[in-house]
């Protein structure tokens, strides 16, 4: 198994135990996404084999590992908090587990139309690879794709 540093960051993300319920991250969906997912759903996806998740008060991200391939599923920040760095601190951590994991890269969507989460994922070394058109009810998204082991700067 690989050993990654750990590096200290600016917020204390942990991560998520599904025991405590899934309610307040789907709430949290709900003032980022216009078709948010509810408990139930993340409560589906957490028991999936593979399936992770980090959480802090204001944001959570949610990955699954299959194999050497890795994939965020969703990443969450409340508007208030976005900007200074919550996002980053929460795919740091998750990619840095989905690696310990034995992942060798991971991928995920955006939408064209987010240059913040476009600037944050390029920011992280995350590059094109693909494109999903239409996917977000008739928005274009790019796939990104990370190597990993990811270095930090």
């Amino acid at each position: 198994m690989r050993s990654y540093p750990v590096e200290k960051l600016l917020f204390d993300v942990v991560p998520f135990d599904p025991r405590a319920g899934t309610f307040v991250l789907a709430a949290l969906h709900a003032t980022c996404f216009p078709d948010p997912w509810n408990a139930a759903a993340i409560s589906a996806l957490l028991v999936t084999p593979g399936t992770l998740a980090y959480a802090h008060d204001d944001g959570f991200v949610l990955a699954r590992v299959a194999g050497e391939e890795a994939e965020i599923l969703t990443l969450a920040v409340a508007p208030a908090a976005r900007g200074r760095g919550l996002g980053r601190a929460l795919l740091q951590a998750v990619i840095t587990k989905a690696g310990e994991m034995g992942a060798t890269s991971m991928f995920l969507e955006v939408g064209v139309d987010n240059p913040s989460a476009l600037a944050l994922y390029a920011g992280l070394g995350f590059a094109k690879v693909g494109m999903r058109k239409a996917y977000y009810n008739g928005r274009d998204a790019l796939v990104l794709r990370l190597s990993l082991p990811a270095k930090f700067a």
